[in-house]
């Protein structure tokens, strides 16, 4: 009868289930080469192709693998083409968590455009504010990215209802989505505190009730904004960050995760004045992050040439701060970028490289408009 209604046998339906939890088990234990592997040998198995439930689960795996991987572009390929599949053979559920994908990748690789288009696309065609779980998550994934591209008024003003709606469906994994980027939100525009205690009601519900991965990040994202908010307290903000990084390595995150982590241990370090171990984890970053995600790979040859600056190795710190240049021109103008340049351009000119450092001056004028 399995083979009159799918085409294939109870055998291999049962076989192909196995794999299935196999490759899950490998992705959520952190093995993420493993899981890739396994989920790409689901995928190239002709018995699978007429099960359309099966082949998107193990689709959407391959997706959250090859990202974890750090390879984006494939990531964001596949999902595509699951948002592109036929509604009515998703459930509401999938189809929001396969745009929380797309919208963080497209997040990660700096195309802040496409990230909210994926975002509003999804939240304007639900019917809010019938909030739900997945909806918060979404909503919260989408608030990331308006405060990457540095739209911090909307981001202030989404935050504000995405706490609303949090706190009427009062669940923890809402509270937790809400609170978390509203944090990030907060702090963007200048108010520390609120961001703290924002940030902390998060880290406190998700402890008791979130999932490894995520528990990591968020001890992560505060071991970030403490460093921020209160920059005495760096001691602390390296002791959480330590403890992110060996979650992280026994999760399902991914290389940006791990990659982050080891920015925020290696500033910790520098504001403990330790240049050595600053390096270290700088380094460590810079071996793990490839040029496909210009963001990060700008981000740690910045934080590199300020190491090398502050060690008196002045070519060593010209190379690194022209590496992330280049890397820099390939990105969108948002206020972030402007950042970036002006701080290239703050250690050009303490290197006495004047004419270099008016052209990254210009350019972080020209990110915001002026």
């Amino acid at each position: 009868m399995t083979y009159l209604v799918n085409g294939v046998t109870a055998e291999q339906m049962e076989e192909l289930d196995l794999g299935l939890r196999f490759a899950r088990l490998a992705l959520e234990n952190g093995e993420v080469t493993e899981a890739r592997r396994r989920y790409q040998e689901l995928l190239e198995d002709k018995s699978i192709v007429g099960l359309s439930s099966l082949r998107q689960d193990a689709q959407f795996g391959y997706a959250l693998a090859v990202e974890a991987c750090g390879d984006l572009s494939e990531a964001i390929r596949v999902l595509n083409t699951l948002m592109d599949t036929e509604t009515e053979s998703q459930t509401p559920s999938r189809r929001v968590a396969i745009a929380i994908a797309l919208c963080r990748c497209y997040r990660e690789c700096g195309d802040f455009q496409e990230g909210v288009s994926v975002g509003e696309r999804m939240l304007g065609a639900t019917a809010r504010p019938n909030w739900s779980d997945d909806l918060v998550e979404l909503g919260s994934t989408l608030l990331s990215v308006y405060i990457e591209r540095g739209d911090l008024l909307r981001a202030r003003q989404f935050a504000t209802e995405l706490l609303s709606a949090a706190e009427t469906l009062g669940t923890p994994r809402s509270i937790v989505a809400a609170c978390w980027n509203a944090a990030m939100a907060a702090e963007q525009i200048g108010f520390g505190e609120e961001a703290m205690s924002l940030i902390e009601r998060a880290l406190a519900i998700q402890s008791e009730n979130g999932g490894p991965r995520n528990l990591a990040r968020l001890r992560g994202g505060y071991a970030k904004l403490l460093l921020q908010v209160r920059p005495a307290e760096a001691e602390a903000a390296r002791d959480l960050a330590l403890r992110s990084m060996r979650e992280l390595k026994e999760s399902s995150s991914g290389l940006a995760d791990i990659i982050h982590c080891s920015l925020y241990l290696a500033r910790a370090e520098l504001a403990l004045g330790d240049l050595d171990a600053a390096l270290t984890y700088a380094q460590q970053a810079m071996d793990l992050v490839g040029e496909g995600n210009r963001t990060l790979h700008s981000e740690v040859h910045l934080l590199l040439g300020q190491i090398y600056f502050m060690q008196r190795r002045d070519e060593a710190c010209a190379t690194e701060l022209s590496v992330a240049g280049e890397s820099l021109k390939h990105l969108s103008a948002t206020r972030k970028v402007a950042e970036s340049w002006q701080h290239a351009a703050d250690t050009m000119a303490q290197l006495g490289d004047h004419d270099a450092s008016v052209d990254a001056y210009q350019r972080a004028l020209t990110c915001v408009g002026l």
